[in-house]
């Protein structure tokens, strides 16, 4: 990754007073663009389900088994 120097080079730069000033009317030159915005975050990897929901939906699975499980039985006898 090559890095961008945002400030601007006084010599090649329009508009610019002697040490970098902007005189008054004129517009300022361009900041940098996001890429240099500030430093990078890790990704943040997550260990699996939380205990909860993992709980509920496995309660939910053994309920809607029993439920078909007793209707079943009940068809057979």
């Amino acid at each position: 990754m090559s890095h961008v120097n945002p400030d601007p080079e006084p010599e090649r730069t329009t508009g610019l007073e002697p040490g970098g000033g902007v005189p008054p009317g004129e517009t300022p030159p361009a900041e940098s663009s996001l890429p240099e915005a500030g430093p990078r975050e890790p990704h943040v990897q997550r260990r699996g389900w939380a205990k909860a929901p993992l709980t509920l939906i496995l309660l939910l699975v053994v309920v809607i088994a029993a439920f078909f499980l007793v209707y079943a039985l009940v068809l057979i006898l």
